[in-house]
């Protein structure tokens, strides 16, 4: 008997991809529907944990494994396309998950929206939905610097905050949704949170001066 995930597709949320399966207040896990449908590093996410309240956060990081500790992956030495021809059962205990630093909140009333920049009160649902942030939320939300607060009040739990940045504004930027001014306000806070490190810094803005 397989053991697979339920399809985007076959869900009434069809922007969805993931579900929450573990979750505390600054951080959640979420695994992915299908294994091979998975977020990238620094996208923007979000959950919905009441109508007018939507949950924002940013995927530090992505892994790929199997569901099963009795089953590994093994070199076949063949490619993916002559897998799923030949041994198709491979694919079925395939899982990815991903973490989500929180980042803030935006609740929406229909003539306003309040954003927090800060650490959710409680933490998101087990089985919550996930999704991909709508891009009008995304630039709401990253017109100001404030959400490096958050990041940097937990950035010991993350493996490399410099790269999660980059990896972020780097994809905000290919979007449009924000704008190079966006990236010079940030510089200056980010700045003024790393103490003013000269060498880090400089070495910073040397990388994410090639995005504009």
């Amino acid at each position: 008997m397989t053991n697979k995930h339920p399809s985007s597709t076959s869900n009434t949320n069809s922007k969805a991809f993931a579900e929450i399966i573990e979750s505390s207040l600054d951080k959640s896990t979420a695994q992915c529907w299908e294994w091979d449908n998975l977020p990238l590093f620094g996208s923007v996410i979000s959950f919905s944990s009441s109508p007018d309240i939507v949950t924002l956060g940013c995927v530090t990081h992505v892994t790929t494994g199997s569901m099963d500790p009795m089953r590994y992956p093994y070199p076949y030495k063949k490619t993916e396309a002559e897998l799923r021809q030949e041994q198709p059962q491979i694919f079925e205990f395939l899982k990815t998950t991903f973490t989500i630093q929180m980042l803030g909140q935006i609740h929406q009333t229909p003539n306003n929206h309040n954003i927090l920049y800060m650490t959710p009160l409680q933490p998101a649902k087990i089985h919550t939905f996930v999704e991909y942030t709508p891009p009008h939320l995304v630039h709401l939300f990253f017109q100001k610097p404030d959400y490096l607060h958050v990041l940097f009040a937990h950035a010991t739990n993350l493996y490399n905050i410099d790269e999660l940045l980059l990896a972020l504004n780097y994809q905000l930027l290919e979007k449009k949704l924000i704008s190079p001014e966006t990236i010079r306000n940030l510089c200056q806070t980010f700045s003024l949170l790393t103490g003013n490190d000269y060498r880090r810094l400089k070495l910073f803005l040397s990388r994410i001066q090639s995005f504009l």
